[in-house]
């Protein structure tokens, strides 16, 4: 299969999550970015910024381009106003048996909606007043919102090339409860407020009013930050999926998080996988200091959490899920 990847070269953790995951599957020659971005075929960027890396597809890449015209599906990766621009422009090209879909890895829950936000409002109803998309998956799908019968979940996942850095490494418990985020949403300040003054937090940094300018733990180093953790917090930020829900366990850390209000197939459960605290915190510091009290059991989730993780939510499952919703249309 080959397919013609829509894209931006503006990191967007989804849209490179998906990229290399796709690319890892069919091969770099049959998913052909376009525009061709450098960033995923030279390592140019620090963690995060760099999910869409794919190592050894300079070559393969670039003999992708000259196949454009040969195309199996089109993936429109963002909800990128260039991006949608950019296939606006490809679009009297594409054949009408040729599947299409579009991963809208926005904060807004609307199909679309990031577009509106970045100051485009008209150009998702342009796009699909010419060709609907056959298919949309949705990062921000709510629970309490009906979508129609095309639209299919898929949050951020991990790409586990970025545990290479981990290799042959063992890094110590060095901080109780980390929770390091800026205060994009009033339940983060909230959860602030609660723990700066409690466990090891003031003294770790997490605390109110984070200056991320001046914040150490940066790439790779955040990573290993968040592996040298007993446990740490995830609260939703401008939108309900943030990518620290997948790194926490994914460096086998305990996970405590609020219960995610979109729709996550195959999600990580209660005292199982990771943690999850009631939506009034009341029960935050409890859940804490239980599970500092007892690290053998914070071990067991944590490392659940951890094969939960790479079972079915890494860059290749995000990969297959969209090539098995393309076989479906063709």
């Amino acid at each position: 299969m080959r397919v013609l990847y829509i894209n931006s070269r503006k990191a967007d953790y989804l849209q490179d999550i998906a990229f290399n995951g796709l690319s890892k599957i069919l091969g770099s020659e049959q998913v052909i970015d376009s525009p061709w971005n450098k960033k995923f075929h030279f390592s140019v960027k620090e963690y995060p910024k760099n999910f869409g890396y794919v190592k050894n597809s300079i070559i393969p890449s670039l003999l992708g381009q000259l196949n454009k015209s040969k195309i199996d599906a089109v993936i429109v990766g963002t909800c990128n106003p260039r991006a949608f621009k950019h296939y606006l422009k490809l679009l009297p090209q594409i054949a009408d048996n040729v599947p299409v879909g579009f991963i809208d890895g926005g904060d807004r829950p609307e199909i679309g909606g990031d577009l509106d936000r970045l100051g485009f409002p008209e150009l998702y109803n342009k796009v699909v007043s010419k060709r609907p998309f056959d298919f949309i998956f949705k990062r921000e799908k709510l629970l309490v919102k009906k979508y129609d019968k095309n639209v299919f979940p898929m949050p951020f996942g991990f790409n586990f090339d970025h545990l290479e850095y981990f290799n042959n490494r063992v890094f110590g418990k060095k901080y109780d409860v980390t929770f390091w985020a800026t205060e994009s949403h009033p339940i983060r300040t909230q959860v602030l407020k609660i723990i700066q003054d409690q466990f090891d937090c003031k003294e770790n940094g997490s605390i109110l009013g984070i200056d991320f300018k001046k914040f150490p733990h940066k790439g790779n180093l955040y990573l290993k930050a968040l592996a040298q953790s007993r446990i740490s917090l995830n609260f939703r930020g401008g939108g309900w999926d943030c990518v620290r829900y997948w790194e926490i366990p994914a460096v086998k850390t305990l996970m405590l998080s609020q219960k995610m209000q979109i729709e996550i197939p195959n999600d990580f459960t209660h005292k199982e996988t990771a943690l999850f605290c009631k939506d009034d915190l009341s029960d935050l510091e409890e859940l804490c200091q239980y599970y500092l009290d007892h690290p053998k059991e914070a071990q067991e989730i944590a490392l659940n959490g951890f094969e939960h993780l790479k079972k079915y939510h890494s860059e290749v499952e995000r990969g297959k899920a969209i090539l098995q919703k393309v076989e479906e249309y063709l």
